[in-house]
């Protein structure tokens, strides 16, 4: 017997990496010693001796069904972007920059078509921020997935002075949350987002949309580096970052405030991405689940003292829309 009968197609997963190559390495930086095709990628952190007390930060995530969704529209280009810009968000709610990225693709077949758009769109994810993909795994499993089915994962790694961690401890009463917008759905809700559009066309163009679904609902996760470094550039003073992924608002937020303190939320101080009315009418949904599974426009949520929110704002495009207010949980008004 052969592989091949097994289900594993050993050549088409040796021809991806193959196109893919040159796109990984134009991700390098300097601190890369080895990279594809060794066994592990090699880093050299020498340049962490230079920070005082530096912090190792590290986040794993994935892309979850919305590959299923790029799937049946035809189109995964996005789905590198949304794996590495999830990620390195995670990482700036602990105040850290990235150092290097490791991904993880898995499939009951590798279709060398799809394996060499992800490998391209993960290296240009991590190209645009500067950040190396120094190796990964990818994987031809079937039987532990079904027919047709991707999975998408990463390991990101970062690093930030002791002194400087975001986090709850710094927060105060009185702090305004400043959000940066987010694109759209981003990588969450999507279980529920596919069965509200179920057999619906995603390509024609939607008028309540002003496009159609398919670019509405692929269109990839922000990443709000260039934004952090900038605020950080200016000296502007923050406290804590709250990434709003899957649990939306009510249990993202609370993960950036201190017991005893809970936030209060200004519904209509932001712009609302019509895609989210769109489902919620689509699907009939409460508006509290609506803010409990999607983001709702809110991407990042910046904790900060009010004495630097207007100064943030002609720094960055965002919108002021709540403050930390004694208490607990997340109160909408």
């Amino acid at each position: 017997m052969r592989y091949e009968e097994a289900g594993v197609q050993i050549e088409a997963k040796a021809e991806a990496l193959k196109r893919a190559k040159e796109a990984i390495a134009a991700t390098y930086t300097p601190e890369v010693l080895r990279g594809l095709g060794a066994f592990g990628g090699l880093f050299d952190a020498g340049r962490l001796k230079e920070m005082a007390h530096p912090v190792l930060v590290a986040t794993t995530d994935g892309v979850g069904t919305k590959t299923l969704l790029a799937l049946r529209a035809g189109d995964v280009s996005g789905l590198g972007f949304d794996l590495v810009n999830h990620s390195v968000n995670d990482l700036l709610a602990q105040g850290a920059l990235p150092l290097f990225f490791m991904d993880y693709l898995a499939a009951s077949r590798l279709e060398e078509g799809v394996l060499s758009a992800l490998l391209s769109s993960l290296a240009e994810a991590c190209r645009a921020l500067g950040i190396p993909l120094l190796g990964g795994e990818t994987a031809e499993m079937p039987g532990v997935y079904r027919e047709g089915a991707w999975d998408l994962a990463g390991t990101l790694v970062g690093v930030v002075e002791k002194e400087e961690v975001l986090g709850p401890e710094r927060v105060r009463e009185g702090d305004v949350l400043l959000a940066l917008p987010s694109s759209g759905p981003h990588t969450n809700g999507y279980s529920l987002i596919r069965k509200v559009v179920e057999g619906m066309d995603l390509e024609g163009h939607v008028a309540e949309l002003g496009e159609s679904l398919k670019a509405a609902l692929l269109r990839p996760h922000r990443a709000y580096l260039k934004e952090f470094l900038t605020l950080r550039e200016a000296d502007v003073e923050l406290h804590a970052v709250a990434h709003i992924t899957g649990g939306g608002l009510p249990e993202n937020l609370p993960r950036a405030l201190p017991e005893g303190l809970g936030a209060e939320i200004h519904k209509g101080s932001w712009p609302i991405p019509p895609i989210f009315p769109y489902l919620q009418r689509r699907g009939n949904i409460p508006e509290e689940e609506m803010y409990r599974v999607f983001n709702m426009g809110l991407g990042l949520i910046l904790v900060l003292p009010e004495k630097d929110a207007h100064r943030a704002l002609e720094l960055v495009e965002g919108f002021l829309v709540g403050r930390v207010v004694a208490g607990s949980g997340i109160r909408l008004v």
